[in-house]
């Protein structure tokens, strides 16, 4: 697949990088690729479980991930192994670069939870995000991770969340 290609025909693997570095990497099935926007579904890529109080991600959960080229997230929706939607986490990032079999996008630290039934929109790791020194280094990138994460807050909070994913 290249940058600005629609062609979904092979496994993809994707690419979660922080700070520069591969924070993890694992296989994803494409499922749809419009040269703006391409979805793919993995399983959870992690072998324990890990709660986060709102959610409990573990073995078995299927996500089906949406990346864009031009916009600073990607959002995953999340189902239990039975297929029981339990919401959506969404990753401020930089948008994804697709090519050579890859999705690769870079964590800026902010993210999102929506639960399934829309009542629980929570802001996540404002503080990472700070640290992380972005605002200094890269101003112009802080400033669109903030724009983003305003934009999908309102979204999952005020309706039309779904039809990012449409």
């Amino acid at each position: 697949m290249s940058a600005n290609s629609a062609d979904t025909a092979g496994p993809v693997e994707v690419v979660l990088l922080k700070a520069g570095r591969t924070k993890i990497r694992y296989p994803a099935e494409p499922l749809h690729d419009d040269g703006t926007r391409i979805a793919v579904r993995a399983p959870w890529a992690a072998s324990v479980v890990r709660d986060f109080g709102f959610v409990r991600l573990e073995p078995g959960d299927v996500l089906t991930e949406y990346y864009w080229r031009d916009r600073w997230y990607a959002v995953k929706e999340v189902r239990d192994g039975q297929g029981m939607l339990k919401g959506w986490y969404c990753d401020i990032t930089r948008p994804a670069t697709v090519s050579a079999g890859e999705v690769t996008v870079e964590d800026l630290d902010l993210d999102l939870w929506r639960s399934a039934d829309g009542r629980t929109v929570v802001r996540l790791d404002e503080d990472e995000f700070a640290a992380s020194g972005l605002a200094v280094t890269d101003p112009q990138a802080a400033a669109a991770a903030v724009r983003a994460m305003d934009e999908l807050e309102l979204l999952a909070r005020g309706g039309g969340f779904e039809s990012l994913l449409a």
